[in-house]
């Protein structure tokens, strides 16, 4: 039986720049839909729209196409696109790439509900990418505690006390404290900025237990830094924040929005 998280918009953006991305988005797709009655919109921006995603996906979920021949995603600015177009409560922010145990999500989700929490990670900050050959597995026989299993074998790429990946919030809250920061422009470090600035901001944070599976897939430069100067300067930008008080982040955001 599926579990009611109609108060909930799952937004993904997208832009497929492979076949791998295309599967781990439809098992992403797949294992919400299997567990969830909810809303997921999904953004793909890209060059031309190859209509793969709604031939797929069909009428599961909002879709919106942009034409976009940047080659850098600019992952942030559809992310506030996205925000505006939510009509629920409660927002996640998911990669396609994401598997989680359904029970993690739901406890986070109350957490929202009942009060407790501003912001809730489905996951206690183990984000293991899953190999190919488990990824394999999974595609063949969707077996979540396969991954359970074989943690061993899986990489914690970012450490374990990764912020960014799923993670659900209070839109309003999310909305206040100035939603995505557009100076991250491309792959760079805006989960740790942005939870930078809800520490600022003194929300109340919440971690599910349990961890996170990332389906591994190829990375092209939008799944790495561009250049060394490049991610030093949004480095810098998230200790400037983390070093800021609320009313200058709040002032800032006035500003830029002239």
């Amino acid at each position: 039986m599926k579990t009611d998280l109609l108060d909930t918009t799952f937004i993904i953006p997208i832009r497929l720049d492979s076949i791998i991305r295309l599967e781990n988005l439809l098992l992403t797709v797949e294992s919400l839909f299997q567990a969830f009655e909810t809303n997921i919109l999904l953004l793909e921006a890209s060059s031309y729209n190859n209509n793969l995603i709604t031939h797929l996906l069909k009428d599961e979920i909002q879709y919106y196409f942009i034409e976009d021949k940047d080659p850098i995603f600019f992952r942030t600015k559809y992310l506030n696109m996205m925000t505006e177009k939510v009509r629920t409560p409660f927002l996640a922010i998911w990669d396609a790439d994401i598997i989680i145990n359904k029970d993690q999500t739901i406890d986070a989700v109350n957490q929202l509900r009942v009060g407790k929490s501003d912001i809730a990670f489905p996951y206690d900050g183990k984000f293991y990418d899953v190999s190919e050959i488990i990824r394999e597995h999974y595609i063949n026989h969707r077996d979540i505690d396969f991954f359970r299993r074989n943690e061993s074998k899986m990489n914690l790429i970012y450490g374990d006390q990764m912020v960014g990946g799923a993670i659900i919030v209070n839109k309003e809250k999310y909305i206040y404290a100035g939603m995505e920061n557009l100076n991250f422009y491309g792959w760079g470090p805006e989960d740790s900025e942005r939870y930078q600035r809800w520490l600022v901001f003194e929300y109340n944070i919440y971690r599910s237990k349990g961890p996170l599976y990332h389906l591994t897939h190829p990375r092209d430069i939008n799944g790495k830094s561009r250049s060394e100067s490049h991610f030093e300067r949004l480095t810098f930008t998230t200790t400037s924040v983390a070093n800021s008080t609320k009313e200058e982040l709040l002032n800032m955001r006035k500003i830029s929005s002239k």
